[in-house]
């Protein structure tokens, strides 16, 4: 029945698209209806669910789909060759452990940049592996580190069993957080290995001096043709403050008229001071502040940015800060501000409460952008947060999502 309902709809969405470029190419016509009938075959022959859903912001042009392609496991071959051949690719890792924290790969071309590497030393051993697949002469051209928390720095330094990222790549430009207050061991360690890297000919900036265009570090750099990476301003750069999250770097990749939101772990104070100095643009896509906290992704933030898509780097339901079970990441808080813009919330991992400790929620996410159409695929599966049984049980349906 659910192929059936499948193929229907499939069929629906080829017989637009011959219409469509019937009208301008006849000649190709029917060459053009035999494709589509061969490719939903495929689909149905090798029970892939395919979900189609219109762009919802009216930047976009509305003949432009996000596409969700959901299947169980790691991604196949096909599914890698498909993200390598993409135009743009961002990669939210799992970390190999049942701890909250980040990493994100971006893939243009042959750069790519890793922002963070969390959420402990031994995470290094799962990202380094991950990232050799797409990133294949061993060379990171841009590293980014957002914050001095272990969370986002342990697997630049990693362990004896696992290398961490520093040594295992060709670091060209590290861009880190300008103001810490950190003096842990992880955080040494961190800037050890960091200027390491700087010593064997890697160059090192802050965000400030990004945004300050000074020391040779640039406001936007170019990642290829219609790509660019623009670092924001926010007053803690500058400033002190009792919150580390709020020395996070921020940074905006933009593709045209489509626009990728990174902010770390920035707070409430934070936030405000994005807004305030930044002319913020609406987003296909946003990381979500500090794994889905109460105290990120605020109001004044949602309402600039508007986001299509919503990312939550975290173990959802993990009880590791000891905080009350509906203050564990995601939270009710960010949900209910979520939901007012998208239900297209997407997690990659879940804790368990066996001797392992965690599984795959959506497992490694990846946004790709092929020609202007974004899709979302997940190693794992492709459930929204609203559908996963998790929510179910602990959190509360906004009514947007009803």
């Amino acid at each position: 029945m659910a192929n059936k309902k499948m193929q229907k709809k499939a069929e629906q969405k080829a017989k637009r698209v011959a219409r469509k470029t019937a009208k301008k190419h006849p000649v190709l016509f029917f060459v053009i209806v035999l494709l589509v009938v061969a490719i939903v075959g495929c689909c149905i022959l090798h029970k892939k669910k395919i979900i189609t859903i219109p762009f919802l912001n009216k930047f976009i042009p509305q003949e432009n789909e996000l596409t969700v392609d959901s299947k169980g496991g790691a991604f196949t071959s096909e599914d890698i060759t498909a993200i390598k051949d993409s135009d743009l690719s961002i990669h939210f890792l799992e970390l190999g452990n049942k701890y909250t924290g980040d990493s994100t790969l971006i893939k243009v071309g042959n750069t790519e940049i890793l922002i963070d590497a969390g959420s402990r030393q031994n995470s290094a051993g799962t990202i380094a592996p991950y990232v050799k697949q797409f990133c294949t002469d061993g060379v990171l051209e841009y590293v980014i580190a957002t914050h001095a928390d272990q969370d986002h720095i342990s697997g630049f330094v990693g362990t004896k069993e696992h290398t961490g990222i520093f040594e295992s790549f060709v670091c060209q430009t590290i861009i880190d957080f300008p103001l810490t207050d950190k003096t842990s061991q992880v955080y040494q360690s961190y800037v050890e290995k960091r200027d390491a890297e700087v010593q064997a000919g890697a160059v090192h900036y802050t965000a400030l001096d990004c945004w300050n265009n000074a020391n040779g570090a640039q406001r936007t750099y170019t990642l290829s043709d219609g790509i660019t990476m623009n670092f924001l301003y926010q007053k803690f750069y500058e400033e002190k403050t009792s919150d580390e999250n709020d020395y996070s770097v921020c940074m905006l990749l933009s593709q045209g008229e489509n626009h990728y939101l990174f902010t770390g772990d920035l707070e409430e104070k934070g936030e405000a001071s994005l807004v305030e100095n930044n002319e913020l643009p609406k987003c296909v896509l946003f990381k979500a502040g500090h794994h889905g906290s109460k105290t990120s992704s605020t109001s004044a933030l949602l309402e600039k940015i508007q986001p299509q898509i919503v990312c939550v780097c975290c173990c959802c339901g993990s009880d590791e800060y000891g905080a009350k079970p509906e203050n564990t990441f995601p939270t009710q808080a960010f949900v209910d501000r979520i939901a007012e813009y998208t239900d297209k919330v997407y997690v990659t991992t879940l804790a368990t409460k066996d001797e392992v400790g965690f599984t795959s929620m959506n497992g490694n996410i990846v946004i790709t952008s092929n020609d202007g159409v974004v899709a979302v695929r997940c190693s794992n599966n492709a459930t929204l947060l609203k559908d996963t049984q998790w929510f179910k049980d602990n959190r509360d349906c906004p009514q947007p999502w009803q």
